[in-house]
C-alpha cells in the first residue's frame, strides 16, 4: 500500500521526518467538516445532513470506496511514521498486521486525527498533548492488548471462541430472557413516589402559567 518514498527508511540519513499529509479524499473530508463548524449558513446548507459527513477519525463513517481506500494508505503510512519517530522499544512496534485488529483501526485513526490537526495550531500546546499524553496512551493499551502476538507474524484471534459463545443463539436468547425480566420486574414495582408514607401534599396549579403553587 505504501512505496519506499512514502514512508520512512530505515537507513535514511536525515534526523527526522515530516508527518504523513492526507491523501486528496481525506483532505476533501477535513475540508467539508471544516466548513461544517466554521462556515456561512449557504456553505453549509450546500453540504446536507452535516451529520452524514464522513470523520476520518471513525473510520466506519467513511463509507465511499474512494475516500475508503485513500484512508488506508495514510493510516499505513502513518503507522510507519510512528514506528521510525517514535518507538525504540520493539515491544511499542505498531505490527504490520495492524489492518487485522479492529481495535488497532479504530485507535489509529484517531491517532493521526489529533496528531493532524496539530498542523493548524498557532501555539505547541496541542503537539505538546500529543507527546505527553495521546501517544504513549495509545502505545500503552496497544502494548496491553497485544501481549505478545504478532511479534513475527500474524497470530489469529484468542479470543475468537468466546466471542462466538458471545453472538451465539443460546446466550442471545439468555440475555434477551433478562432483558424481559428486568422489565417485567419494572412494570410490577410499585411506584416509588406514590408508595412513601406521610401526609399528602396539596397544591394549586395556576391556570394561566401551569406553575404549581404550594
Amino acid at each position: 500500500m505504501t512505496t519506499p518514498r512514502e514512508v520512512p527508511e530505515a537507513d535514511d540519513e536525515r534526523l527526522i521526518w515530516l508527518f504523513p499529509k492526507p491523501p486528496p479524499r481525506v483532505r476533501l473530508a477535513y475540508r467539508e467538516l471544516s466548513i461544517a463548524a466554521n462556515g456561512r449558513p449557504e456553505e453549509i446548507a450546500a453540504l446536507g445532513n452535516i451529520t452524514d459527513l464522513p470523520r476520518p477519525w471513525l473510520p466506519a463513517t467513511c463509507t465511499d470506496p474512494v475516500l475508503r481506500v485513500d484512508l488506508w494508505k495514510w493510516l499505513d503510512r502513518v503507522a510507519a511514521w510512528i514506528n521510525h519517530e517514535y518507538v525504540f522499544d520493539p515491544a511499542g512496534i505498531i505490527p504490520p498486521c495492524w489492518p487485522r485488529h479492529p481495535h488497532l483501526v479504530h485507535e489509529l485513526a484517531v491517532l493521526a486525527d489529533q496528531r493532524h490537526r496539530v498542523h493548524d495550531a498557532l501555539s505547541s500546546d496541542l503537539i505538546e498533548e500529543w507527546h505527553r499524553y495521546t501517544l504513549p496512551a495509545f502505545l500503552e493499551r496497544m502494548r496491553t492488548r497485544m501481549q505478545s502476538h504478532c511479534e513475527r507474524q500474524h497470530s489469529p484471534w484468542p479470543s475468537r471462541s468466546r466471542y462466538v459463545n458471545h453472538v451465539s443463539e443460546t446466550e442471545v436468547r439468555r440475555r434477551t430472557e433478562a432483558y424481559a425480566g428486568d422489565i417485567r420486574a419494572l412494570r410490577t414495582e410499585p411506584d416509588l413516589a406514590t408508595s412513601q408514607p406521610g401526609a399528602p401534599r396539596l397544591s394549586v396549579v395556576d391556570s394561566e402559567t401551569g406553575e404549581l403553587l404550594d
